[in-house]
């Protein structure tokens, strides 16, 4: 994926906030990118952008030969059912679906739900060790069970580019040090792209580059 002069600004009051100013970016198959600043930086502009939830004022974004910014609302919904895994901030867990739901609920928007795809997600939920979890609503698990529910949620339909927004800002030093093992070992396996936005050095450690993101630009980052 390829950024080409990104910008991106928003209305405050009589003025305009300068988030991202003509920011360029390869993000390389395969890699793990971190993306580091303080909160209000524009990390999370900055993923909603690569993951063509927003679109940028000026700029172009390629992915797969293709302006991910010139597309219709409808193609970009399409784009990130296909090629997208997301792990929000917030989590986004659907609350009336129980924890196998959640998983299925990315296989059924692609078409995909069907025995094969339910055994899948059920061998993913052992993986992240949530076997026996399955019919469990989100209320009822911890902080860390969930955000593991997140982690499958984004890596069951296959994605090929995985956006992370503080994977593990919400957790325990513990917890975040064994969900951030597992995300890792997960994307690893699989050869995905990763773009985690953090503010936190251990996952920022995880990463095989790092960039700093200030005043709109993006930077080389000092290692973790």
């Amino acid at each position: 994926m390829q950024l080409c002069g990104l910008s991106k600004r928003y209305p405050e009051g009589d003025t305009a906030r300068v988030v991202l100013d003509g920011c360029d970016l390869d993000i390389h198959r395969g890699e793990a990118l971190a993306i580091v600043g303080p909160s209000g930086s524009g990390k999370s502009t900055l993923l909603n952008l690569v993951g063509a939830m927003e679109l940028p004022d000026r700029g172009a974004l390629w992915f797969a030969g293709q302006d991910l910014a010139q597309l219709s609302e409808t193609a970009r919904t399409l784009f990130r059912r296909r090629h997208l895994g997301f792990i929000f901030q917030q989590l986004n867990l659907v609350p009336t679906l129980t924890v196998l739901e959640n998983l299925l609920l990315p296989l059924e928007l692609n078409g995909a739900l069907d025995a094969d795809g339910r055994r899948h997600a059920l061998a993913l939920l052992e993986r992240v060790g949530l076997q026996g979890r399955d019919a469990s609503f989100p209320e009822h698990l911890s902080g860390g069970e969930r955000q593991r529910v997140a982690v499958a949620r984004a890596l069951v339909h296959g994605p090929g580019l995985l956006l992370a927004d503080e994977p593990t800002g919400s957790l325990d030093g513990d917890t975040a040090r064994v969900v951030l093992e597992l995300l890792d070992e997960l994307r690893r396996e699989r050869g995905m792209t990763a773009v985690l936005a953090t503010h936190a050095g251990e996952v920022a450690a995880k990463a095989d580059r790092r960039l700093a993101l200030g005043a709109g630009r993006l930077q080389e980052a000092a290692p973790a």
